[in-house]
């Protein structure tokens, strides 16, 4: 089993081995926070320039497109009158040909519980010849690359908007949240087997929220942070053990995954009222008096993630506000309406830092204290999912297609 942990500036420890640099394997890319080190990407683009295929996609689904070994992965649930499908699906990164297209588990009740959602958002894991899948409660399952089910599994909870987080996987540990109005914790399922090797509850209070952890390193040990309701945590991944959490008020509902770096975790703390803050992750037990550097509410998202480069952290609203933090202390370099309405989360790739309406427009601005735009790119289509770049390619899924944008053919 192939190990993915974080392991800043750069960032993919395999077992030892370096990731190969073209690939995009989960939910935010090699490092789980939006970085991609690939050169030659497209600056400009439209549905008649740099695109280098367009493929449609059956059904709705929101998870972002995982690129590995040759292939593109995503999910879509196709709803029909029985109820829906869920379905994983790829397609080869050359031709845009579907190579695997697998059904999963069923829904009776297709009914959506949020318009904004689907019922296939999670983003999933590629890892050496396995692809590692999630429905939320309706279910999560491994198969090979070449689309035979290896395991099924079901975690029960029950959510009010349905399902949002992706797992991440830990050496041979496939860990995600489980935050839903009747029950709250973090689990754990063996890779091999879909086995719960261990689950950890949240303390009292907790909500529903939506989030997707994040391994980091601090010090000599590896830290699974974990964003819920009203607080996050740090865990032991290998045993779920807590090690130390913050809480923060009116904090529920949360979508962005947290980012780390400079010793400083950055945390969205939800709905209503939310906002941003930077915690330093060498604590133990409750640090919320003793570690919490600075708070921020001026442009706080309660979808996209942030993005940190270098000492500058990147925001943008669910209604277009971008902004420009001092990752140190959170003052704003600047603040900008793009205009749009936001969920998917912005990537750094060939130096330049990308922002996705839901609009369709991606706009694409030179990383720095002062906001520069470098070009505005419309597709047709809605865009909720966030983008994954690999192989000198930027690849975009729409409520109706799959994109592979290249600056050459």
């Amino acid at each position: 089993m192939v190990t993915i942990r974080l392991i800043l500036p750069v960032l993919l420890a395999l077992n030892g081995a370096a990731l190969h640099a073209e690939d995009w394997p989960q939910f935010r890319g090699p490092t789980g926070q939006g970085h991609s080190a690939e050169r030659g990407l497209p600056l400009e683009w439209s549905e008649s320039r740099s695109v280098r295929w367009k493929v449609p996609v059956a059904g709705r689904g929101w998870s972002s497109p995982v690129v590995a070994g040759g292939r593109v992965w995503l999910t879509t649930a196709v709803t029909g009158r029985d109820g829906a499908s869920l379905r994983v699906l790829a397609y080869e990164v050359d031709t845009g040909r579907e190579a695997v297209n697998v059904e999963l588990f069923g829904l009776r009740n297709a009914a959506l519980l949020n318009a904004k959602n689907s019922h296939a958002s999670p983003t999933p894991i590629v890892d050496g010849d396995r692809v590692y899948v999630h429905f939320g409660a309706e279910g999560t399952a491994a198969i090979t690359t070449a689309g035979e089910i290896v395991w099924k599994a079901r975690v029960p909870y029950t959510n009010q908007h349905g399902t949002g987080g992706s797992p991440v996987l830990y050496d041979d540990l496939l860990i995600f949240n489980c935050d839903g109005w009747d029950a709250a914790f973090v689990i754990a399922l063996d890779a091999r087997t879909g086995t719960t090797r261990w689950k950890t509850n949240r303390r009292s209070p907790a909500d529903q929220a939506y989030t997707t952890p994040l391994v980091i390193r601090v010090g000599e040990r590896d830290q699974l942070i974990s964003v819920g309701a009203y607080r996050a945590a740090a865990y032991e991944p290998r045993t779920g053990r807590e090690i130390w959490r913050v809480s923060y008020r009116d904090g529920f509902s949360n979508v962005p995954r947290p980012v780390f770096g400079g010793g400083l975790v950055y945390i969205a703390t939800g709905f209503q009222q939310p906002s941003l803050i930077a915690v330093r992750a060498d604590g133990t037990g409750d640090v919320t008096r003793t570690h919490l550097v600075w708070t921020q509410q001026r442009a706080a998202p309660f979808t996209p993630s942030p993005l940190l480069v270098g000492d500058v952290l990147y925001t943008v609203s669910d209604i277009g506000i971008a902004a420009a933090l001092d990752a140190r202390t959170g003052v704003p370099h600047w603040l900008q309406r793009l205009g749009g309405n936001y969920s998917a989360s912005p990537v750094l790739a060939d130096g330049r830092v990308h922002f996705q309406s839901e609009e369709g427009i991606t706009t694409v601005i030179a990383p720095g204290t002062e906001f520069r735009v470098l070009a505005r790119n419309q597709l047709d289509g809605a865009m909720l999912a966030s983008m994954a770049v690999s192989g000198g390619s930027i690849f975009i899924r729409t409520d109706t297609h799959v994109y592979r944008l290249s600056a050459s053919p």
